[in-house]
């Protein structure tokens, strides 16, 4: 990789751009925003601010909150070791560093081991609290011109669900005049360990019984747009949805989707 400048990535959403190496990178944007909460009980997360902060050394990165080991790259092809929080605990904490990391910030249904078809809705005030995971594996990224196509598959390697979660991601980068817009489809794996510990319930949480849930693919689509005002400052809209309708059995669940948005200033120190 050079010392001057390196074509990298923004790992939070597998972005290809052009970034100084061994250098701070910090980015602010104030506005208006929201991240709705499906589970019952759950408060929808205000974004009146976002930071966005990334270092890339030779081979280290930390790019909002993602911390990273570069193995092998070049002008196409990029495979990472990475390492990230968790981001289903946001639902259940109010506090959570993925809700401040959001922009430029997943084989078959959910099944549910009960006998109840219809159960009912539990408040997550209710329940256990349900803890922050560490999770760890690979990404790659693949760059064709302004198509990005990332692969990654991580583990739980903090022994809080002992499980995994994938996702595959389509990104396509493009300007329309002065507009730059950055359209995201992808899907995310989750194992039944992760969902049945976050979206699952104990024996003792309700009186249903114990109710397991079967790993997920979860579409996602988000879009990002930007227009510049300045060398420094720019107009920011962002909005995504992710689909959780392989989930809507758990009794946690009052809608089958989450939907992130924002529309604010973005500064650049």
């Amino acid at each position: 990789m050079p010392s001057t400048a390196s074509q990298a990535y923004n790992e939070q959403e597998y972005a290809q751009q052009h970034i100084t190496v061994k250098k701070w990178h910090v980015n602010l944007s104030v506005g208006a925003g929201v991240i709705t909460n499906p589970l019952h009980g759950g408060k929808n997360v205000p974004l009146p601010v976002i930071p966005q902060i990334a270092f890339y050394g030779e081979r280290w990165f930390f790019d909002n909150g993602r911390l990273g080991f570069t193995l092998k790259e070049n002008q196409k092809h990029h495979f990472n070791i990475v390492s990230e929080l968790n981001a289903e605990s946001r639902f259940f904490i109010d506090w959570h560093p993925n809700n401040l990391f959001v922009l430029p910030a997943t084989a078959g249904a959910s099944a549910l081991a009960q006998n109840n078809p219809q159960p009912k809705k539990i408040n997550i005030d209710n329940i256990d609290n349900r803890h922050l995971a560490l999770d760890a594996g690979g990404s790659y990224h693949y760059v064709q011109q302004n198509h990005v196509l990332s692969i990654q598959l991580l583990q739980d390697i903090s022994n809080v669900y002992n499980g995994t979660r994938g996702a595959i991601q389509w990104q396509y980068h493009s300007e329309v005049g002065r507009l730059k817009l950055k359209p995201t489809l992808g899907v995310n794996y989750k194992s039944a360990e992760l969902n049945s510990y976050y979206y699952g319930l104990k024996a003792h949480e309700t009186s249903l019984g114990k109710i397991d849930v079967g790993s997920s693919w979860q579409p996602y689509a988000k879009i990002d747009a930007s227009w510049p005002l300045s060398e420094a400052n720019s107009l920011r809209f962002h909005v995504a949805y992710y689909d959780y309708s392989a989930m809507d059995g758990s009794p946690l669940f009052e809608r089958n989707y989450s939907m992130t948005a924002f529309i604010g200033f973005d500064h650049t120190f």
